[in-house]
């Protein structure tokens, strides 16, 4: 707000509110034209870049080539969209006359775009509003009705035309969004101002690229505010840290608990806070935790392979837990991509008659990818040689590529809904430690990557028996005997519950499948005090062959599954023996947890 008792300019700003504003125009002339001066180095340097590294183009103009090879079929799918149309002017002209109608397009159900009461109560946009609507599913629809498209043509297309319509969402422009308009004249467009200060700020941050901010970057710091457990590092090699967390009983199971997590992301998920930490609630159940904290490599690590992962990783992990408390069995749990490293391991130690793991749990890992959901969309050829020459000049893929893929698979929620809060409202993202972790991202090395990609994806090599050779050793996972839990989430859009499930038709021992309420995150770190979403458990002896069959079998429960898992787990690692403190036993401690591995960000 103005100061009354400062004279107004002519264009209606006070002396002191002009003055601000031609700050803020000359502090974002410099910083636009030093960004300019960095780009146009890095274009001297590294030349233009592809126009269209996933080749886009070429499959939309293929598949446009199929639509309109049916010209009736597109004729009568655009005089269904008109109309809708007619049928939606209709009603905005009966509703301006003071009638009460019924809409003709509503948001689905958890669309958090159109939740401000403008959106329905102001005519014009509630119009905008239901003609996005109307186009929206008109264009997916159509989209879809296409015939002679290959299936994985058909993902494609479909996939980026969501992102094309969610980025056209009126929602994300200021003159159509009503919350935007009315910060505009009541700020007397300050926050438009502001937002293009916080978008060249994620611009400087991401060095040319736009790294848009989902929370305050500064609010958190790994080991005072998130990662707290307290422990202690008590083994590393180039690949990784082993970390030993302190008991919180007096007494704990003799078998230690072995957990890897992905090596795309950093172990802390499972330790934010303590209140949601299953670190901590293992430690508080009985259980010796160790956790692998995987290296942030850098070019020095890019020839760093899936085997150097698997020997330096887990295997690694094994020797020095039983030097550690003289245990040589231990019960292991494999998250995501650790969980199909976990896997490729268990194989290649059932090979070699290596029984040191004696139960497995896995939390939404793949290990068959024939069905890998929308990250599908991402492994054909074009887009992997496009990949694999981006990690050419590096070395290493940038944690923050794989960020905005995962990214894209809820636009709406961790892209479109930043733009409009930071660039558009003008305001600075909520501190929130799930999404700090979520941009805390780590580098993966080339080979490694390359590998994972073709091998697990694109030719999905894991499930077939011998289709992956590592160190001489053939990887069969029907030669997985132990017992294993087997963790989906039913919302899971990076590893789908239908592609999990596939496991329990590989592995030749029992299997406990367990499907969770909510997705990747959310339904593993969900402690029993939030009484939050639901299971599924289903007793049969043995799993059928397919998700349907087996949930229609299935009984709901209420809340988290922790209980159940900890129930499975500790008729398994035997009795109780004296607690041990981490450093105190044949591996000294290196340094205090959660060490310095995880500490490395890939913007700093």
């Amino acid at each position: 707000m103005s100061d009354p008792s400062t004279p107004a300019s002519p264009s209606g700003l006070s002396a002191a509110e002009s003055e601000r504003l031609q700050t803020a125009f000359k502090d974002i002339a410099e910083r636009s034209q030093k960004l300019l001066q960095e780009f146009a180095e890095r274009y001297r340097q590294d030349g233009p870049q592809p126009v269209d590294p996933l080749n886009l183009t070429r499959t939309f103009m293929d598949f446009t080539a199929k639509m309109l090879a049916d010209p009736n079929r597109l004729l009568q799918a655009q005089m269904e969209l008109w109309q809708e149309y007619m049928k939606l002017w209709q009603v905005t002209a009966q509703r301006m006359m003071g009638q009460t109608v019924e809409p003709v397009a509503e948001p689905a159900k958890g669309d958090k775009r159109f939740n401000d009461p403008a959106w329905k109560d102001e005519v014009v946009f509630d119009y905008l509003k239901q003609s996005y609507l109307l186009t929206a599913r008109w264009l997916q629809h159509t989209v879809k009705e296409v015939e002679g498209v290959d299936d994985k043509t058909a993902r494609k297309v479909d996939f980026y035309t969501r992102q094309f319509i969610d980025a056209m969402s009126p929602s994300n422009f200021a003159m159509t969004n009503p919350q935007v308009v009315k910060a505009t004249v009541e700020s007397k467009g300050e926050n438009l101002l502001k937002g293009l200060q916080n978008l060249l700020t994620d611009l400087e941050r991401g060095k040319g690229r736009l790294a848009i901010r989902q929370t305050d970057m500064n609010a958190f710091k790994v080991g005072e505010n998130v990662a707290t457990s307290p422990g202690k590092v008590v083994y590393q090699n180039e690949v990784m840290q082993l970390l030993q967390y302190a008991p919180a009983t007096d007494e704990v199971y003799a078998m230690p608990l072995l957990i890897v997590p992905p090596w795309i992301n950093k172990f802390y998920i499972l330790d934010l806070k303590p209140e949601n930490s299953f670190i901590k609630w293992a430690t508080e159940h009985g259980y010796t935790v160790f956790v692998i904290s995987w290296v942030n490599p850098d070019e020095q690590l890019a020839k760093l392979t899936f085997e150097d992962y698997m020997k330096l990783g887990p295997l690694a992990a094994l020797g020095a837990i039983e030097q550690a408390t003289g245990e040589r069995k231990v019960s292991a749990i494999g998250y995501c991509i650790g969980g199909t490293l976990m896997a490729a391991t268990l194989a290649y130690m059932a090979a070699r008659g290596d029984d040191r793991i004696a139960a497995c749990t896995f939390f939404t890992a793949q290990v068959d990818f024939s069905e890998p959901g929308e990250l599908g969309v991402f492994i054909d050829e074009d887009q992997l040689a496009s990949v694999e020459e981006m990690m050419s000049k590096k070395g290493y893929l940038e944690g923050s590529e794989m960020a905005t893929t995962f990214n894209m698979l809820r636009a709406n929620d961790l892209i479109w809904s930043f733009v409009v809060n930071n660039y558009l409202m003008g305001k600075d993202p909520f501190p929130f430690d799930l999404l700090f972790w979520n941009a805390d991202a780590t580098r993966m090395p080339g080979a490694m990557h390359s590998y994972y990609l073709r091998n697990m994806y694109q030719k999905n090599l894991l499930m077939q028996p011998g289709g992956l050779i590592v160190d001489n050793v053939p990887i069969d996972l029907r030669k997985i005997s132990i017992p294993v839990y087997l963790q989906a989430g039913k919302e899971d859009h990076i590893a789908p519950a239908r592609s999990v499930y596939k496991a329990t038709q590989l592995f030749s021992g029992p299997v406990r499948f367990m499907l969770a309420g909510s997705g990747h995150i959310a339904g593993v770190v969900n402690p029993p005090r939030n009484k939050k979403y639901q299971h599924w458990l289903n007793e049969t002896d043995k799993n059928p062959p397919t998700l349907d069959e087996w949930r229609a079998g299935a009984q709901e429960f209420p809340g988290s599954w922790w209980n159940d898992w900890d129930k499975w787990l500790s008729a398994k690692s035997g009795p109780k023996v004296p607690a041990r403190i981490p450093g105190q036993g044949a591996l000294p401690a290196i340094e205090d947890a959660p060490g310095s591995y995880v500490k490395v960000r890939t913007l700093d």
